[in-house]
């Protein structure tokens, strides 16, 4: 595989750049996190306008058909300005299931509000892998009687609704629709260490219907969904890491100490070397994940997606480390820009489980997983 993008990337790496650089400016994330409750409605508005939020969706569910590498690319841009907005929730978390396993009704109901940015589904698949899900149902008629609490589902108060996974009575697993404002659901916002807008949700007795449940069996698709997820989250942390990088080699070049710039100290090198190789890893083990999905290489997809998240949780956490303390006493003040980045690549770090997890997951697949050929 080449590493680089090819021509189409590069313009949506462009585009991704101009709109969450004008848009989300430190002062204005900073604004919606203390007075909008940490979403961005205008800055999600705009990116359903340039047709970034629909860009990996195939063209038949209104998208452009440029899959996980059309997506990895505007996540890492995202990462780059921290940008308030549900990325990845929505388009690997909720939409591309809905447009690989919905029906018919179901994609034509949900996905065109999803593209246009009026509707906000996420998905809420973060449990521990292996681990049965914690919502359950039992079947009443047609529908699923729902029921049980997730303790954190990310952009959960900005949603309309979730897709997420239920056991039901007869131990099968089944991906549903819920909607947020259906009797029964309670929604808390949630106070979490990246700053977004999370809550806990409450499923009391909540029916969904037979048209709201995803057809085909919920444990595959809960695995394929976590799979892009995965890949996601290595993505938004690339982004990240890269401008904690970036801002860190501004700061150490310029800050002068005992008459000389920090960076021509070699401690200092060698911790922003460490941090740069991080973030290569974490760059090159995402861009392989991804690039193994749209090439429906879903077996080696799914370790690779693995090996990608283990980078992006160990490693990313590395760099932010590293960055806040090259930084001086300034990297630990909270309203300086540097510990948002800190934060931020915490949070994405134990995101659908941290690196010790990931590397469990990981060695449950290892005895399976193809052999990497060399022409690759």
């Amino acid at each position: 595989m080449e590493f680089e993008l090819d021509d189409d990337l590069v313009a949506v790496e462009d585009l991704a750049s101009q709109v969450f650089g004008s848009l989300a400016k430190v002062e204005r994330v900073v604004e919606v996190e203390r007075t909008e409750g940490g979403f961005d409605a205008t800055l999600w508005q705009s990116l359903a306008d340039s047709g970034l939020i629909g860009l990996a969706l195939p063209e038949s569910a209104g998208g452009a058909g440029m899959g996980m590498l059309g997506l990895t690319t505007v996540l890492q841009q995202q990462g780059r300005r921290v940008a308030p907005v549900p990325v990845w929730a929505v388009v690997a978390g909720a939409a591309m299931p809905i447009a690989q396993f919905g029906t018919s009704a179901q994609t034509a109901r949900y996905l065109p509000g999803m593209v246009d940015g009026s509707v906000v589904l996420v998905g809420a698949f973060d449990d521990a892998p292996g681990a049965s899900p914690v919502l359950t149902a039992i079947r009443k008629g047609d529908d699923l009687v729902v029921t049980g609490e997730i303790p954190s589902v990310p952009w959960a108060p900005a949603a309309a609704g979730v897709v997420v996974p239920v056991r039901c009575e007869d131990d099968s697993i089944a991906v549903v629709i819920a909607p947020a404002d259906a009797t029964g659901v309670t929604v808390t916002p949630l106070a979490v260490t990246g700053r977004g807008a999370d809550a806990a949700l409450r499923f009391e007795d909540v029916h969904v219907g037979a048209e709201d449940v995803l057809p085909g069996d919920g444990a595959e698709i809960a695995a394929w969904a976590r799979l892009r997820i995965r890949i996601a989250l290595a993505a938004l942390q690339l982004g990240v890491c890269e401008e904690a990088l970036r801002a860190t080699a501004l700061y150490t070049s310029e800050r002068v100490q005992f008459g000389r710039p920090l960076s021509t100290n070699q401690g200092v090198a060698l911790r922003a070397a460490d941090a740069y190789l991080d973030t290569e890893a974490i760059r090159l083990t995402m861009r392989r994940a991804a690039w193994l999905v749209d090439s429906d290489r879903e077996d080696e997809a799914a370790s690779a997606a693995l090996v990608a998240k283990w980078w992006a949780s160990r490693a990313g956490i590395r760099v932010g480390l590293t960055a806040q303390h090259l930084h001086g006493g300034i990297g630990a003040d909270i309203d300086y820009p540097i510990h948002r980045y800190f934060l931020w690549g915490r949070q994405i770090a134990f995101t659908l489980g941290g690196a010790d997890a990931t590397a469990a997951a990981l060695g449950d697949v290892l005895e399976t997983a193809p052999l990497i050929g060399a022409a690759e």
